[in-house]
């Protein structure tokens, strides 16, 4: 580059209000906006259904909506990961009502304490995965072919599992308290503060191990920003719960799936293995990155949040049937994935792409079912939501490249 060529990505040093505009669409273009189109997005839904439908903010109607998502939210979480490596999984479905099948009749029908006939159900999810995985990476068959097999064959397991009786009511109160439990307003409260401290705890301890190695950290208006939203998120969420029940034990559960896997993704050596396999898996291995053993493990958690997600499912509509894991589950999984901002391509997104897609999901079929619309167009906004998500992340995608050749 010559001295009097200008670098295209100092766009955004030009000042006032245009230059102001141009950085925004330089960042929108590159995908560099975060969260914040899903956040934008998931308000002005809100605002709609609110607006023609007074019940839609309620405390009890939200309280409902989080119980309604925790169960696909947390398939989700195992969905993202597996998006992370550029690959797909379409058995989550199957194997959340495989695993839900297994507990029940564990449970009921072979008296298995419920905590067992729990872990039985998680470890068919593991089992699952785990087959996947390795039929994957040894065989070097697509995931698509591979779990769309999974999706025929665990469907046909779960008709097995169930047998003649083709439902299985769960009464065990260990299971149905998994999304039966809502927690006192006390209770609630000391959740709200432990999330705030624990939030400035971490980003004082950021900035100092920053400070000391000399780096140039976050700026501090970013690190107050991020404490301001979390903790009026907290406090709002937990006074919405309080008003109606209480904090529900489904919607802690997903949450701290989702914290966990945040911190798995972020913060650890398998993390960044993970988004190196899924942003060049060539690179990764030509680095010293066991990819096939990245790989495996992924479908292996996947597998493995389906399970989970099928027993709060299970859980919650006291029973595992037939249609278990069937119907929009698979998709409404996909798509929060996709529609929370995790890319298709490999290497972009976070665990809370699975909460805030969840929650778009779950706003958009739960407004609908207020206002009394038909499930024909409950379908059609959402896959143009979809579509509309899907499109963002390839036009993005062609930004960052042009980006990185120019």
């Amino acid at each position: 580059m010559t001295v009097t060529e200008v670098d295209p990505r100092l766009a955004q040093t030009e000042p006032g209000v245009r230059g102001a505009l141009n950085d925004l669409w330089r960042r929108m273009r590159q995908g560099e906006l975060g969260s914040l189109p899903v956040v934008l997005g998931l308000i002005a839904v809100w605002v709609y259904f609110h607006s023609v439908n007074s019940n839609f903010l309620t405390s009890g109607n939200l309280t409902n909506l989080m119980l309604q998502i925790a169960a696909f939210g947390t398939i989700s979480v195992g969905v993202v990961l597996v998006l992370l490596l550029g690959e797909i999984d379409l058995s989550v479905g199957y194997v959340s009502g495989l695993a839900a099948a297994t507990m029940a009749v564990l449970n009921v029908k072979s008296d298995w304490p419920a905590v067992w006939a729990i872990l039985a159900g998680l470890a068919v999810g593991a089992g699952i995965g785990l087959l996947q995985g390795l039929w994957v990476t040894k065989f070097r068959v697509p995931s698509f072919v591979v779990t769309l097999a999974g999706f025929l064959a665990w469907q046909g397991a779960l008709l097995h599992v169930l047998g003649e009786t083709g439902s299985i009511n769960v009464t065990d109160n260990t299971i149905t308290s998994l999304t039966g439990t809502f927690y006192s307003d006390t209770v609630g409260w000391i959740l709200a503060a432990l999330a705030i401290a624990v939030t400035v705890l971490g980003v004082v301890m950021r900035r100092r191990r920053s400070k000391a190695a000399g780096l140039v950290g976050v700026p501090l208006r970013d690190d107050i920003l991020k404490v301001s939203v979390i903790s009026i998120g907290a406090i709002v969420a937990v006074a919405v719960f309080n008003d109606d029940r209480g904090v529900p034990l489904a919607v802690l559960i997903f949450l701290g799936f989702v914290l966990f896997f945040d911190f798995l993704t972020r913060r650890t050596v398998f993390g960044r293995h993970l988004f190196a396999v899924g942003g060049n898996a060539e690179a990764a291995r030509r680095a010293g990155i066991r990819v096939d053993r990245v790989r495996t493990v992924v479908f292996l958690l996947a597998s493995t949040m389906a399970a989970a997600g099928g027993i709060l499912g299970a859980s919650r509509l006291l029973a595992a049937n037939q249609s278990s894991g069937s119907g929009q589950i698979l998709l409404n999984s996909i798509a929060a994935a996709v529609i929370g901002g995790t890319s298709l391509f490999g290497g972009r997104g976070s665990a809370w792409s699975a909460l805030l897609g969840a929650l778009v999901i779950g706003s958009i079929a739960n407004g609908m079912d207020l206002i009394g619309q038909e499930s024909d167009i409950k379908f059609m906004v959402t896959g143009a939501v979809l579509l509309v998500a899907a499109t963002i992340d390839a036009v993005s995608r062609r930004g960052r490249q042009a980006a990185g050749r120019a």
